[in-house]
């Protein structure tokens, strides 16, 4: 359980009864080494239904999503807390993510296009890329920011 004070905070997700049958919950601090922990219980839970190209999407994508939390949601305001939670179905894997940070830019999910590449490489900008990622991966992909919360949506297609 989180705890409002960074000193007092467990670096371990912590997965809760409240998972939906056949699914995932966490709630765990808005660090690196809390998102490391739920990463891995993540996709410990869900490894063995899909394969491998699956996997690693799952991956990439749920670590781009919770580093950027971490990076931006979080970089002004201290201590915070995510909450995670997956069920699967027969489209595939369904993400809801919850974080009481800043909210995004504009109020919306950047656009992730990706730079022009007719630059020499130390000219090409930082970031950006995830959120193509993000978005090529992903499908029916939404946020909003509910009162102090930011919520966002997703699924990843696996076959089933």
């Amino acid at each position: 359980m989180l705890c409002d004070r960074a000193s007092d905070r467990k670096p371990e997700a912590e997965v809760t009864p409240q998972a939906p049958p056949g699914g995932f919950h966490a709630v765990f601090a808005a660090d690196q080494t809390a998102v490391r922990s739920a990463l891995r219980a993540a996709l410990a839970r869900f490894v063995r239904q899909m394969s491998d190209d699956e996997a690693g999407t799952m991956e990439l994508v749920l670590a781009e999503v919770l580093n950027n939390i971490v990076e931006h949601a979080f970089a002004d305001s201290g201590p915070g807390r995510i909450e995670l939670s997956i069920a699967r179905d027969e489209l595939g894997l369904m993400f809801r993510i919850v974080d009481d940070g800043a909210p995004m830019p504009e109020g919306r999910l950047p656009a992730g296009r990706l730079p022009s590449n007719a630059v020499a490489v130390e000219d090409l900008p930082e970031g950006g890329f995830g959120w193509f990622l993000i978005r090529d991966l992903t499908r029916e992909l939404s946020y909003v920011r509910d009162g102090s919360q930011n919520l966002l949506m997703f699924r990843l297609p696996i076959a089933a």
